[in-house]
């Protein structure tokens, strides 16, 4: 079996990890949509930091749910699986999903990578938890640093997708490659607004032919008119009981 698996801000925020878009998104009241853009790390880098920071301490400190361990458990019983993810976070990887069945189309936080040069970086958990006290200790010293690449000296910045910049190439290379090799028997999107149109294209021409398009979300969106089966609830509630159909087929 086949499938295609497609996950937005809504899987993490069961996590406690709040959406750009939700009541709880804003921060220090910030519009983080307005934070996640290259103008505003060339107009205030240290603030942009201190925001990446914070939300990477959260995410070390938040567990994968339900529905990140059930697509964990999917890619185990599928012939050929791709998990292709909006969201930042580690939390897919550390319910047990292989990096090789995921591609991260919007970068991955933890990635520090220089805003000029090729030099960049990844800090694991272990880690991130670490430096977070060394960070807050320097802090306190000296005021918060943005960090310089050791090749250039430009500014380092968090390896993510800000909005106005173009996905990565080779990672969306890796989504067509697996589109191109066939059809899916089954896609699921979850916990995305489907806002972006490649979204919209990736699970359309995932599941051409008789492929069952299954859409998770308690909103309506713009991929519903396109679901074979509308599932109006959070992921973590729906997507264990779907994976188990699946699984026992």
């Amino acid at each position: 079996m086949r499938i295609l698996v497609i996950t937005g801000a809504g899987v993490s925020a069961e996590s406690g990890i709040p959406t750009f878009r939700g009541k709880d998104g804003y921060w220090r009241n910030f519009d983080p949509a307005k934070l996640a853009t290259p103008e505003a790390f060339a107009r205030d880098p240290k603030l942009v930091w201190e925001w990446y920071r914070e939300r990477r301490q959260r995410i070390c400190n938040a567990q994968p749910n339900a529905a990140h361990e059930a697509i964990a458990k999917l890619a185990q019983h599928a012939d050929e699986f791709l998990l292709v993810t909006q969201n930042v976070d580690d939390l897919h990887a550390r319910a047990g999903l292989p990096k090789e069945k995921m591609v991260q189309i919007h970068g991955d936080i933890f990635v520090t990578r220089c805003s000029r040069c090729d030099f960049g970086f990844t800090q694991h958990k272990h880690e991130q938890e670490h430096d977070h006290e060394q960070e807050q200790e320097q802090e306190q010293e000296e005021g918060n640093i943005v960090p310089r690449c050791a090749k250039c000296d430009a500014l380092m910045r968090p390896g993510v997708v800000w909005f106005g910049e173009q996905l990565p190439w080779n990672e969306v290379q890796r989504i067509g490659s697996y589109l191109d090799r066939g059809a899916c028997d089954v896609v699921i999107v979850a916990g995305t607004t489907a806002t972006f149109g490649y979204i919209i294209d990736w699970a359309l021409q995932a599941s051409r032919g008789s492929g069952e398009l299954i859409e998770v979300n308690p909103e309506e969106t713009p991929l519903s008119q396109f679901a074979n089966r509308l599932v109006r609830e959070p992921a973590a509630i729906a997507l264990p009981r779907i994976v188990r159909q699946i699984v026992n087929l």
